[in-house]
């Protein structure tokens, strides 16, 4: 017995993802890089690659007359187009490149040896000039991405300015810089797409997490009506954020199939990957943490200068959500955060599991315990002489946001209890009396994300759907990346409808199957999603009886529903929905949901033993306890937990990308250069949770996806510094490297 619905098709290779798919006659893309991070393109030749056996044609900007941009995909909430004017992203570099990687040519094949081998044929030259990788270096605008555009392509701000006399009267004022540096996504399966021209339509498939909205862009792109174009994303091996957009690669194989009249496909390989796709997270930041001599905040400032890559695109404006975010749990009067979002020679940075959230908890959990430090209160018990109490609620924070529920200190305490959180710090006193022991910490963090989105985004498509057999169709706007919606979705409605859930099969990341949809990221599909489903089934259910009453001729009160059955209300035989379809007809509802932002919290602490010779870091124990409300499927929200405590990790201790003196990153040997864990470094992890129900949705769901990536990290740099016993928490930069850790021993 399965014990999710996807489990056996894709554990015995049944699964079909877009590699897998067999199209007659496809031709294989093969994109030509730039090897520098920045420079001028004075020259590009294809004539030699055109003439290689089995090539059908190569390209570089030059043959594209109109020179096709990537078109700007917004964020609800989020949106900077003023950023884009001037500073384009083209599909193919025109005159200049401006990341390591950049496509300068593409070449297509009636096969991807054959376009690999006409790809190396093509001639081209890229005269250098001076790189920026970090925000910092590239903010002064000695080294220009635009020619008379500051490098600095955004500016905003959360909170209103805090007077200096706040910090001179605090008894205890905490400082830091910290960097968060840029991570890769790295899901199992790279960027993947597959355009097919047939007659005046074009399907396209695609890994991707909103169909509808690359629909919208690829409409955009051809000038053609959204109904000739179907987007279908088959099964998806992981996205993380990364798939959630345009990309010049899709770009171009859509043009070249309409140009073509063939189908085209891409399949982007590890390495290319690593080089070329998206970025995450990549701030500097300044703090500074002001409290009294009992531990109660008084203000908290955050600057951020955020790293978004070569060009201002979806990435531009999301570190306001690190902004708005920057009060997490706590009761602080005067907060502001200012961001400026700054173009670097670096791959364009997109929301990556956390989306700005990790940031701002990060940010400030870490200098929650060194203000802790400084004014000798346990770090537990600071935390809870600030936190929002749960009559507080609905709770507006001084950037903005407006909390729906919680009980912060509930899951603190349950995340100390199952640590054992005492008897811990015994065996770290007992430690720091013996001169032979390894030094212990303990680290704690506490958050509060947004989950569903931002207004304007907040809402999604469904229908349900009766057959003629008894089958039950449910359609969402969503698309699965890997959450296990058929698992989740089918049950939701089997059980509204009361039928049983082998009955019900569910249909999404289809285009042609509903006609709008937003698609799965920001912690949206149960919350926003499932809700949708739910308002669908309900609307079904009325549909039903309504249906059934015209053929008895009562009144729709005096029609039951049970079961997935019809019946009078007053006794009589009832009639189950196949029966109600062969005599009334096709039986299909759709509508459309509007959700609340979900404001998921939680507490996660780590026992961390550190060996200040050798730098090296040991996780023993890790503890997440997250409150999402109402938990649909226990099984699956264990496992996101889970898996989002290891990505955490790997922020913490060993993700994080190296570049060398011209700004090309050091990955030479892929995935041994930049290090994911794996499941030898995985220390035990005890998931939990608490439940405050979310009162802006009838499922009462929050967001579960991103609580590891959010609340891990922190906890993980907090227990090193403990163990260190770090004045400076500013002195660890993640990744904790072993040289990074026996620097800041010193």
């Amino acid at each position: 017995m399965w014990s999710r619905r996807e489990d056996e098709r894709l554990l015995t290779g049944g699964g079909r993802y877009v590699a897998d798919l067999v199209v007659p006659g496809c031709l294989d893309a093969v994109f030509v890089r730039s090897r520098l991070a920045h420079g001028v393109l004075s020259a590009v030749d294809c004539s030699a690659a055109r003439r290689v056996m089995g090539v059908v044609g190569a390209w570089s900007a030059a043959d594209f007359p109109s020179g096709p941009h990537v078109p700007y995909t917004s964020s609800a909430g989020l949106s900077a187009e003023e950023a884009v004017a001037g500073r384009e992203w083209p599909a193919l570099v025109k005159e200049r490149v401006r990341y390591p990687g950049e496509a300068v040519a593409v070449v297509v094949g009636e096969d991807r040896y054959r376009a690999e081998d006409g790809a190396a044929e093509v001639a081209f030259q890229v005269d250098p000039l001076p790189a920026v990788v970090t925000p910092r270096a590239a903010a002064d605008d000695s080294v220009r991405l635009f020619d008379g555009l500051s490098n600095v392509a955004f500016q905003g701000a959360a909170g209103e300015p805090i007077e200096e006399s706040v910090w001179r009267r605090a008894a205890v004022v905490v400082e830091a810089e910290y960097r968060q540096q840029l991570l890769m996504p790295t899901p199992m399966e790279c960027r993947t797409i597959l355009a097919m021209p047939g007659g005046d339509r074009l399907t396209v498939w695609s890994g991707h997490q909103a169909p509808h909205r690359l629909r919208g862009q690829l409409a955009a792109l051809l000038g053609w009506p959204v109904d000739r174009i179907r987007v279908v994303a088959p099964d998806t091996g992981g996205a993380f954020g990364s798939k959630s957009a345009i990309f010049p690669e899709y770009v171009v194989v859509v043009l070249l199939a309409v140009i073509l009249g063939r189908p085209v496909r891409w399949i982007e390989d590890r390495m290319e990957s690593m080089l070329t796709a998206t970025r995450g997270r990549g701030q500097d930041q300044r703090v500074r943490l002001a409290a009294d001599a009992d531990g109660q905040l008084l203000a908290y400032e955050l600057t951020i200068d955020a790293d978004v890559g070569a060009y201002p695109h979806l990435g531009v404006s999301l570190p306001m959500q690190t902004a708005r975010m920057a009060t997490g749990p706590y009761r602080t009067p005067r907060v502001y955060a200012t961001v400026r979002s700054v173009l670097t020679n670096t791959m364009v940075t997109y929301p990556y599991r956390g989306a700005g959230r990790p940031e701002a908890t990060i940010a400030l959990e870490r200098s929650m315990d060194a203000l802790a430090r400084r004014l000798r209160i346990d770090p537990a018990e600071l935390r809870r002489r600030n936190f929002l109490p749960p009559e507080s609620f609905p709770y507006r924070t001084p950037t903005g946001r407006v909390y729906d529920s919680g009980d912060y200190a509930a899951a603190l305490d349950l995340a100390l209890e199952t640590l054992d959180y005492a008897g811990w710090r015994a065996e770290q006193a007992r430690r720091r009396g013996d001169p032979s022991a390894l030094p212990l910490g303990i680290g704690l963090s506490c958050y509060v994300e947004r989950s569903g989105g931002e207004p304007g985004g907040l809402h999604e498509f469904a229908g349900v759907e009766a057959r003629e057999d008894g089958t039950v169709i449910a359609r969402c706007g969503s698309a699965s990346s890997g959450q296990g919606h058929e698992t989740t979705f089918s049950a939701l409605v089997a059980k509204e409808l009361g039928v049983d859930q082998v009955r019900v099969q569910l249909v999404e990341g289809d285009t042609d199957e509903l006609p709008d949809g937003v698609g799965s990221f920001a912690s949206r599909s149960a919350q926003v999603a499932g809700a949708a489903l739910r308002q669908a089934c309900e609307l079904f259910v009325q549909e039903a009886r309504a249906r059934a009453a015209g053929l008895w001729g009562l009144p729709v009160a005096e029609v039951a529903w049970s079961g997935g059955a019809v019946s009078p209300a007053r006794g009589g035989a009832a009639m189950d929905l196949g029966e109600l379809v062969k005599a009334t007809g096709p039986l299909r509802v759709e509508d459309r949901f509007e959700s609340d932002m979900g404001f998921p919290f939680g507490a996660h602490a780590a026992v961390a033993e550190v060996d200040p010779e050798l730098g090296t870091v040991h996780v023993l124990r890790l503890v997440a306890v997250d409150d999402c409300g109402i938990v649909l499927n226990p099984m699956i929200v264990k496992g996101q937990a889970f898996g989002s405590a290891v990505q955490g990790l790997g922020q913490a201790l060993y993700e994080g990308i190296p570049f060398d003196d011209d700004g090309v990153p050091r990955l030479a040997n892929g995935l041994l250069d930049y290090l994911v864990p794996t499941a030898a470094e995985i220390p035990p992890i005890t998931v939990k949770d608490t439940c405050t129900p979310s009162p802006g949705t009838p499922l009462g769901a929050k967001g579960a996806g991103e609580s590891g990536c959010i609340g891990t990290p922190a906890a993980i740099v907090n227990a090193v510094a403990d163990a260190l016993r770090l004045a400076d928490p500013g002195v660890l930069r993640m990744p904790l490297t072993p040289d990074v850790v026996w620097r800041a021993a010193r």
